[in-house]
């Protein structure tokens, strides 16, 4: 199969690419930069932005099927850049698949979609969309989600995977970030952190697009549907972290700050960070939310739709985490941007 990868060069990119090259695709990748990793695994590499639509259609042409990886993340940061990145550059990724004659697209969302603050305890897919958001990141991806799902037809099937907290060896943000900050001190246990949570390890995530990919088909099961992607496996909050943290090769958090606290300091380092211009604040109410609500999700429908099965459990995956961290020399260890 002829596959292109938008986002590419990003982490979870870069794992479905090197699992479509490990089965005998073609796989084409669409990034901003050139990865030394990607041409490797004899990727072909096409740069460009999402943003620029022409960019994206050349990128698309002669392919087979888009997955699209491809997105402005993290909790800060203006509200218009991810909205061209994450609506507008998924419109362009689907006019690309109208205009190329392209089948298949497969989208890579969040179950920060549906979360409305409340607790998200065994959620299932018909959960609605959220109608309050803290952070522009969930709300442009629940515009770009509708998008994709709305334009599902007999030419081109769409579907929308939505994976929730990636991580595993490669990870050049999410958990180099927390130990960066635990190491400085900096980190805070938010209340009695004993909320359950999900993640997934970042092979099954990786995974679940490629059987995503294959089973989808106009009129099939997947076409058209939105699917949680998560280990099967939630853990209280605290208890997620400090093992993160130790399969990064650092302490667990012993500070803490009442959440009380937590939601009204965040909303006034919200309020500092724009007022005076000083870039992400060490705390929002995005972050407040997520550290002390449940949310864990039903993954019944992606095992039933798209055979998925979260094959690198928990345990598995932060020991092959913290073997990767500890091979990794202190003054090469990967820092967050």
């Amino acid at each position: 199969m002829r596959v292109l990868v938008t986002g590419g060069g990003g982490f979870l990119g870069g794992a479905v690419c090197a699992q479509l090259a490990a089965r005998g695709d073609s796989v084409r990748s669409f990034q901003r930069r050139p990865q030394p990793t990607l041409e490797k695994l004899g990727v072909e590499q096409h740069l460009g932005d999402l943003r620029d639509a022409d960019a994206v259609a050349r990128a698309v042409a002669g392919r087979d099927a888009v997955i699209h990886c491809a997105a402005l993340a993290g909790t800060w940061g203006p509200a218009r850049d991810y909205y061209d990145i994450n609506v507008t550059g998924t419109a362009h990724v689907l006019a690309a698949c109208r205009s190329r004659g392209v089948a298949r697209l497969v989208h890579c969302s969040s179950p920060s979609v549906v979360h409305t603050g409340g607790d998200l305890e065994g959620a299932d897919e018909s959960l609605p969309y959220a109608t309050r958001f803290l952070a522009p990141y969930p709300h442009s991806k629940a515009l770009a989600e509708r998008l994709v799902l709305g334009a599902d037809s007999a030419r081109l099937a769409t579907v929308a995977l939505r994976p929730h907290i990636v991580w595993g060896p490669g990870d050049p943000h999410f958990v180099p970030r927390l130990a960066e900050r635990a190491r400085r001190g900096r980190l805070r246990r938010i209340g009695s952190a004993t909320k359950r949570i999900d993640t997934v390890y970042v092979d099954n995530a990786a995974e679940a697009h490629l059987l995503a990919l294959d089973r989808l088909a106009p009129g099939a099961p997947p076409a058209g549907r939105a699917y949680f992607i998560t280990q099967g496996d939630p853990r209280p909050v605290g208890e997620t972290i400090d093992q993160l943290l130790w399969a990064a090769g650092t302490g667990p958090v012993t500070r803490e700050l009442p959440e009380w606290a937590a939601r009204p300091l965040a909303a006034a380092l919200e309020y500092g960070a724009r007022t005076l211009r000083t870039g992400e604040p060490p705390l929002t109410r995005f972050l407040v939310d997520q550290l002390t609500t449940a949310h864990w999700f039903d993954i019944t429908a992606a095992g039933r739709d798209l055979g998925y099965v979260p094959r690198v459990g928990t345990d598995e995956g932060l020991l092959r985490l913290r073997a990767a961290s500890l091979a990794v020399p202190a003054e090469r260890a990967p820092t967050p941007e």
